[in-house]
């Protein structure tokens, strides 16, 4: 009988920072969360190649490990009209339900993924650039403070925008993108229909 209301006060919990999931026992998931993402992974590098990418094999292997799809991988260069391009073109596929891309979160004048993400956001999650910076901190120390990382909504898809280290992208990828973007994604998506 008690379970009966268990929806009805569910929606109270969205902004609960992490609160709230614990009586869930193994159902710590809203009944509006994606189960199994479909995850397009972009890097940004005008020295890579998709065979000598290992900031984005580690964002894919992170996906999958979890059991969940890969469905595009894009390499494109420095390029502010083709990171925006190619970011609203994955943010607005039907298969895809997170765009993670790598590389261009820097100081360089040629870093310009910020740049050219944010204007696609109609929501920012600021909360994800912070908590990058914090865990990032552990391994780098002040050196975070030119860590530029960002995410956002575009086109009801959640959006991150990680460094081109491999470490920061397996640090950015395993530690909150994969754990939260399932999450994230339902919530995003539930207006459309």
């Amino acid at each position: 009988m008690a379970d009966d209301h268990h929806h009805e006060g569910e929606d109270r919990e969205h902004d609960h920072g992490g609160e709230g999931h614990e009586h869930h026992g193994d159902h710590a998931h809203h009944h509006h969360d994606v189960e199994t993402l479909g995850a397009a992974v972009m890097t940004v590098s005008t020295s890579r190649t998709l065979d000598d990418d290992p900031a984005g094999d580690t964002i894919a292997a992170a996906f999958t490990d979890a059991g969940h799809e890969v469905v595009t991988r894009e390499l494109i260069p420095d390029d502010y009209d083709r990171v925006q391009a190619t970011l609203s073109n994955l943010a607005g596929r039907g298969d895809v339900d997170v765009v993670v891309s790598t590389g261009g979160t820097g100081v360089t004048p040629d870093d310009v993924t910020v740049e050219a993400a944010r204007p696609l956001f109609g929501k920012s999650l600021p909360g994800f650039g912070e908590l990058f910076r914090r865990l990032s901190y552990d391994e780098i120390g002040t050196k975070v403070v030119g860590t530029r990382a960002v995410a956002g909504i575009a086109d009801g898809t959640p959006v991150f925008c990680l460094p081109g280290s491999e470490n920061a992208a397996l640090l950015g990828a395993e530690e909150i993108v994969v754990p939260e973007a399932g999450h994230l994604s339902g919530l995003a998506s539930r207006d459309e229909g």
